[in-house]
């Protein structure tokens, strides 16, 4: 959860925590692995090596008057001798290659029915910019002894809920859980209900854990990885009897706007893993948000609104201290809760399961 601002204050909604919008032009990874701390990508490391008096690009060559920006044009990590010059023969790397997607990329199966996530590997949607954050002793001690219980690893296949969790229960996804206080404590008030939370900042899966731990919950597990990835690869078809998306990063700036997580083409697949009557339940206290996310939630024809607009607070979502605080300053918070229309088409594969109440 977040702290709701003061209006023009600007920063990010989560600074404990990974921000949730969709990077448009960075490389697919296999999320939790390596980010930068702002998200976005790298851009290549020199690959020319030490200098070479023999090559004629050189700088430091005598033969060479004209240096890096003489005619033949600027050298770069990309093109070590110019437009017009070869390739140092001594370097084994070929430039070309630093454009080459990485086989993390390349999709399993060229056959696989496409979806609509299924974007230019150049270009996904990631759930996520993963920030630096320091972990305390608590939260390291906590990953690596009850991390092997809770924490489900990465695998490109749907997973089994009744094995994960020994029995038949309603499965609610929660994407971001940041620190995991409000998603314990919900997972803690429905025993009869199991919780599955993606989330890759590794202080807030500590602490999650820990609560786990305190609360002595069975119903709840982790996937500290891309949600959306975890989306594509390890939730079957209808098989959410909810999920849930707590206070994505609003991305302020208009230009910004396109990074946010809640856009057409990641509820379309939301909804292909909704069962019908699955509830997708999405809160904000960034009001422009709030519009976007009315805008294309209503726009989808698989779900039907459960309010006239904004949605009352649910009983099972609690307030935050920091919410509660924002609410005496009279900041607003803004619930939508939309729910898979019964009649509405059924996706190719996946069973059914019972819809939160």
């Amino acid at each position: 959860m977040s702290e709701p601002r003061e209006p023009g204050d600007t920063r990010a909604e989560h600074d404990t925590r990974d921000a949730r919008g969709p990077i448009d032009p960075s490389p697919a990874l296999g999320d939790s692995s390596a980010s930068s701390a702002s998200g976005a990508p790298r851009a290549p490391s020199d690959q020319t090596g030490p200098s070479n008096p023999s090559n004629p690009s050189n700088p430091s060559n005598p033969s060479n008057p004209s240096g890096p920006s003489g005619p033949s044009g600027p050298s770069g990590p990309c093109n070590p001798s110019g437009p017009s010059g070869p390739s140092d023969p001594s370097d084994p790397t070929d430039p070309s290659d630093l454009h080459q997607p990485s086989p993390l990329h390349q999709p399993s199966d060229a056959h696989e029915e496409r979806d609509p996530l299924d974007l230019h590997p150049q270009r996904r949607i990631r759930s996520f910019v993963l920030r630096a954050g320091r972990i305390g002793p608590g939260q390291a001690r906590a990953l690596a002894e009850l991390g092997p219980r809770f924490v489900l690893p990465f695998r490109p296949e749907p997973i089994d809920p009744e094995a994960v969790f020994g029995r038949r229960a309603p499965l609610v996804l929660e994407i971001g859980f940041g620190m995991g206080d409000a998603t314990a404590r919900i997972a803690a008030a429905r025993p009869d209900t199991d919780f599955l939370g993606c989330e890759v900042h590794e202080p807030g899966v500590g602490a999650l854990l820990r609560r786990i731990d305190e609360l002595s919950l069975a119903n709840l597990r982790i996937v500290q990885h891309d949600a959306v990835e975890v989306l594509e690869r390890m939730i079957a078809r209808a098989s959410l009897a909810g999920i849930h998306v707590f206070f994505p990063d609003p991305w302020h700036k208009k230009k910004h706007h396109k990074r946010r997580l809640i856009q057409p083409a990641f509820v379309a697949r939301l909804v292909t893993r909704l069962a019908p009557g699955g509830t997708l339940h999405c809160a904000t206290d960034w009001e422009p948000y709030a519009q976007q996310m009315l805008e294309v939630l209503s726009a989808e024809p698989a779900l039907a609104n459960t309010a006239e607009a904004y949605a009352p607070r649910p009983d099972y979502r609690p307030l935050t201290k920091f919410e509660q605080r924002g609410l005496r300053l009279g900041h607003g918070v803004w619930d939508l809760v939309f729910v898979r229309r019964v009649d509405a088409a059924p996706p190719a594969t996946g069973s059914s399961v019972a819809s939160l109440a």
